[in-house]
């Protein structure tokens, strides 16, 4: 299995061409529409409802983007459809929606979020419910996490729809509580082959690392996570395939 073509062709938008400014919040609709008129990919990511709905939302608590206490996992899909991005007109809106809207004119690549905050083996809800809501969609789509778990669980959920690891330096003071020995273990992307991936998103200010280079001579596609400038991307070019990007024009 290779990424296709059309992940390597154009930036990738992060989160949607989202701009406050003008009113285009992270993750929303506004922001995937923008991304599409620009011709460019989009990043998304992904967290599951209460009853079982894959929402296209960054953070686990709502209170960053909403402005409301809680959790996305304790309200349903109709509850977080009713609420409003802050800064945008927008509500949350279901990965379902989101296809919808790209329609296949561009490449759409989907982070599935961890679900207990430990990168472990409690996987499993929120990939089926990806898996089946993809099911049948005719556009370029590929799939990555974090929790090489969860792209073991994609493989045999979907198997044909392509799979990578996203990747950090991992240092431990930003993955708690992610346990140090887990973040020891990762950094060195030891579950690329086992979990059937085709390519990494990697962190931008780690390029430099030995294990990057060995995996792109082995055949990965090496993209990298988050370029906010021209000469950031110049830099990140040098060792990455594509750039996911936000606050410029890539």
């Amino acid at each position: 299995m290779t990424l296709p073509p059309a992940f390597l062709s154009r930036p990738i938008a992060h989160r949607g061409l989202h701009d406050r400014a003008q009113g285009r919040i992270e993750n929303s609709r506004a922001a995937v529409r923008a991304a599409v008129a620009a011709g460019y990919g989009i990043e998304i990511d992904l967290q599951l409802s209460a009853d079982g709905v894959p929402m296209v939302f960054h953070d686990e608590a709502l209170a960053r983007l909403t402005g409301r206490p809680g959790l996305v996992a304790e309200h349903d899909a109709a509850s977080l459809g009713a609420m409003t991005l802050l800064g945008g007109d927008d509500g949350i809106p279901t990965l379902a929606e989101v296809l919808g809207i790209v329609a296949g004119k561009v490449a759409l690549l989907i982070e599935v979020k961890d679900q207990d905050g430990l990168l472990g083996p409690d996987v499993g809800a929120l990939e089926q419910a990806t898996a089946g809501t993809l099911a049948g969609y005719a556009g370029p789509v590929a799939v990555m996490s974090f929790n090489p778990h969860s792209m073991a669980a994609m493989a045999r959920l979907a198997p044909a729809i392509p799979r990578g690891l996203t990747t950090s330096a991992y240092r431990p003071s930003d993955w708690s509580p992610v346990p140090d020995a887990t973040c020891d273990r990762l950094r060195e992307i030891p579950d690329y082959a086992a979990t059937g991936s085709c390519f990494i998103s990697h962190e931008a200010l780690d390029l430099a690392r030995p294990r990057v280079a060995a995996l792109k001579t082995a055949g990965a596609s090496v993209l990298c996570w988050t370029i906010r400038s021209a000469a950031a991307e110049a830099r990140a070019r040098a060792v990455a395939d594509n750039v996911t990007f936000e606050g410029y024009a890539a």
